[in-house]
């Protein structure tokens, strides 16, 4: 090994004894772990945070599509009845409903 090649505890042992430094040290090693509102936990947060910011853009999407769907139901009578019979299997007197599915075609 050279001999001005400074190795990692040759050169964080003297930091040791610096009041400063130690203070820092110790102050952001609580703050990582120890402190009720870590930086750990805050990165978790956020993450939560993202995730239910597209949930709420997913569900307001849906939420619209479905105010669509009921002023289309509520001012058409057909697709009242449509939605009716797909929906809830609804059917007149004497008549007789067969479910296709489309995958098993």
């Amino acid at each position: 090994m050279p001999a001005n090649e400074i190795t990692f505890w040759k050169w964080f042992l003297p930091k040791l004894r610096n009041k400063f430094f130690l203070t820092t040290l110790i102050f952001a090693i609580w703050m990582l772990i120890f402190d009720s509102s870590n930086w750990i936990e805050m990165f978790a947060a956020k993450r939560r945070i993202k995730g239910l910011e597209e949930e709420k853009v997913y569900y307001l999407q849906k939420i619209e599509e479905d105010k669509k769907k009921i002023k289309e139901l509520r001012t058409n009578a057909e697709n009242l009845e449509k939605f009716a019979r797909e929906q809830y299997l609804m059917k007149k007197p004497n008549e007789d409903i067969f479910i296709v599915d489309e995958n098993d075609l």
